[in-house]
């Protein structure tokens, strides 16, 4: 058997494309991660990457290494969670990919009690409005709204279906009719968001009367920041299309306003996913069982 921290690095290396982030993700120097990937390269005889002044990369033997590599160290580390469960406590390191707007509504409030909770476990969030392969990057669960979610994966609820809200400012509204069919957005002012991922900008949906609509809006305003989107309706620079629960609070505030609310129905909210062919470590099981106490609330 090789030495598992030389398979470690390789892995993290691989991962974060540079010996600097590895060495971050591992705690050690950037020197210590090249060594034990060098010394690992020595022993199989094999060159694993590619290493140039810019950029680290694998090579093609190092893919299809790597590609048989990362489950196998997962069951190591797998099998390493599974004492924990035996010591009858959750711990190690819980890597969760999660978009920006569930960071802030879901995980951001739970943070500190549950680290409270389990003092043996740390978190790892990585925030990627992309829809990330979580096994093949390496983490052991996800967020993300239900229906993108694949059918082969276990899925916790963790909010209520939502909505999508067209909000525009007062000031706004005081210079532009009010659209009273999605079709009408074609004349107006709006907040577009690009998906990080692909870079395509994304198209508004509606339902009228049971058929699907799908709008490719015109503004002078792309972003990928949701924060972005927000101020530019508040500041009046155009219509927004946002969650419904991230305007609740300027909507009853009269900050914003809300149009075409028939045309916007529901769609399944926020859930928590991970590998359904997996067994679930300790540390996960311990966040899944903290966040389903949480919605069910004091007494229920």
């Amino acid at each position: 058997m090789h030495d598992l921290s030389g398979l470690t690095a390789l892995l993290v290396v691989a991962d974060k494309r540079s010996f600097t982030a590895a060495a971050a993700e591992l705690r050690v120097t950037p020197s210590a991660v090249s060594q034990s990937v060098r010394a690992l390269e020595e022993r199989v005889g094999v060159r694993l990457l590619q290493r140039t002044t810019r950029s680290v990369g694998l090579t093609e033997a190092g893919t299809r290494f790597v590609a048989q590599l990362r489950p196998a160290m997962a069951g190591v580390e797998a099998a390493f969670e599974a004492l924990d469960e035996v010591r009858g406590r959750p711990a190690g390191t819980l890597r969760l990919n999660v978009p920006r707007v569930a960071s802030r509504w879901v995980l951001e409030p739970i943070l500190a009690p549950f680290l409270a909770a389990h003092p043996e476990i740390r978190l790892d969030i990585t925030t990627d409005d992309g829809f990330a392969d979580i096994v093949a990057q390496g983490y052991d669960a996800g967020v993300r709204i239900g229906e993108m979610l694949d059918k082969d994966v276990v899925a916790v609820r963790l909010t209520e279906d939502m909505r999508p809200a067209v909000v525009g400012s007062p000031g706004y509204f005081a210079t532009h009719p009010k659209p009273r069919h999605p079709r009408e957005l074609l004349a107006h002012e709006c907040i577009n968001y690009r998906r990080i991922t692909s870079g395509a900008v994304y198209r508004w949906e509606f339902t009228d009367k049971g058929r699907e609509i799908s709008l490719a809006v015109e503004g002078r305003l792309v972003t990928n920041e949701y924060d972005v989107m927000m101020r530019g309706a508040l500041d009046g620079v155009g219509l927004a299309y946002l969650l419904e629960p991230s305007v609740t609070e300027a909507l009853a505030e009269k900050r914003l306003v809300r149009v075409l609310t028939a045309y916007c129905p529901p769609f399944p909210g926020l859930f928590l996913y991970y590998p359904s062919r997996t067994q679930v470590p300790p540390k996960l099981r311990a966040l899944v069982d903290f966040l389903r106490a949480r919605r069910r609330g004091p007494g229920r």
